[in-house]
């Protein structure tokens, strides 16, 4: 669980939907940790490969997929990706509009990385709400069929 953000990483403003994803994979069954980093290209995805290489099946960030001009999440994320899974991502933003209409501006993406699953979140508590429902509905699944298993 990476938490994207300049405050948070500053101590300025408390990380509320990190914890909260944490919250909600860890009674889904999966171990969940919060790191946060700045809003950095290099910072991110140099994480995304640390946690991958270290054994986890499934990262998800919040933070850093709208249009500001530190919002750098997708650009860090996406070269990693060897399978890109388009359908999480339009799905969560799908929900995401059903709540909010400007869930549609999230670029947030998600695919594979050596077998683990990544998946981009809006860094608010509410895109944590609606997405992580969508990513817990497959995650599992994506997991095992990158690990060779049947459909």
């Amino acid at each position: 669980m990476i938490t994207v953000s300049d405050r948070s990483f500053a101590g300025e403003r408390e990380d509320v939907s990190g914890p909260l994803a944490a919250e909600l994979l860890g009674a889904a069954g999966w171990s969940a940790e919060v790191i946060v980093v700045p809003d950095d290209r290099d910072a991110i995805a140099s994480l995304i490969v640390e946690v991958v290489e270290a054994g986890s099946d499934l990262i998800v960030t919040t933070g850093g997929t709208g249009v500001g001009p530190r919002d750098v999440t997708p650009e860090a994320t996406e070269p990693l990706l060897t399978r890109m899974l388009p359908g999480v991502a339009e799905e969560i933003r799908r929900v995401g509009v059903a709540s909010l209409p400007q869930a549609m501006l999230s670029r947030g993406v998600a695919g594979m990385r050596r077998g683990a699953c990544v998946v981009n979140l809006a860094g608010s508590t509410g895109a944590v709400r609606d997405g992580v429902p969508v990513v817990l509905q497959v995650a599992e699944h994506a997991v095992a069929q990158a690990a060779g298993g049947d459909h």
